[in-house]
């Protein structure tokens, strides 16, 4: 069987999504694997952006295969599993108007299993911890949570909740991209209002990461 289309089945399998229903997410139709699929006389070719959008979807890097580690992560065996230390920073998001850090500086480092991180799936040389400051993401994130941040994960999905930079401030919200010059920035706090950033201020926006899980402080 073709290595790619072996890849593809095996993250289909992993996210529990069809052929039809990655093809939209990846490309606005349904056919795309279904495509893929068809048999072909001579070489098969691929159409690379398409497959690059595939990826995304399936989190998958384009190498296309499964992620991997892009630096040794520091392991330990406790109780015969292993565990991958996943550097904090001393950094704070802000689920707000912003937050200035000075500087990442790694602080502590918490052990996940590397099992529990390859379902997720996340590359531990990807991954960091951070706290979350203020309630504009509550109630999904309050105030002091801790989150980890894949920060392999930079291209915006509808609806998913991602670290970012905004004019050299910190802040953690939820992400849309009606359209290609556009950006938008909503809280989960309904006291917060909808933002937007088109033209210079998307200038002004870096995305660090994916948040992925998070720990609640009481």
């Amino acid at each position: 069987m073709d290595p790619i289309l072996e890849t593809i089945d095996e993250a289909l399998k992993r996210k529990g999504l069809s052929d039809a229903a990655a093809s939209k997410l990846a490309v606005g139709h349904s056919s795309l694997i279904k495509n893929l699929r068809m048999p072909r006389e001579g070489e098969k070719r691929y159409n690379l952006p398409a497959l690059m959008k595939l990826a995304e979807v399936l989190d998958l890097e384009f190498y296309f295969g499964p992620i991997r580690d892009s630096e040794p992560a520091r392991v330990a065996l406790i109780d015969g599993a292993e565990y991958a230390a996943i550097p904090r920073f001393e950094a704070e998001l802000a689920a707000g108007a912003g937050q200035t850090n000075d500087q990442d500086v790694v602080i502590e480092t918490f052990a996940f299993r590397r099992d529990w991180l390859k379902r997720i799936p996340v590359s531990p040389s990807n991954a960091c911890l951070v706290k979350v400051r203020g309630d504009s993401m509550e109630p999904l994130l309050h105030d002091q949570d801790m989150v980890l941040i894949d920060r392999s994960r930079r291209t915006v999905r509808p609806g998913k909740v991602y670290a970012l930079t905004d004019g050299g401030a910190a802040r953690v919200k939820r992400l849309e991209r009606p359209d290609d010059d556009t950006l938008v920035l909503r809280s989960d706090n309904p006291s917060y209002p909808l933002e937007f950033r088109r033209g210079s201020g998307l200038e002004e926006i870096s995305i660090l990461g994916q948040v992925v899980w998070s720990g609640h402080t009481f």
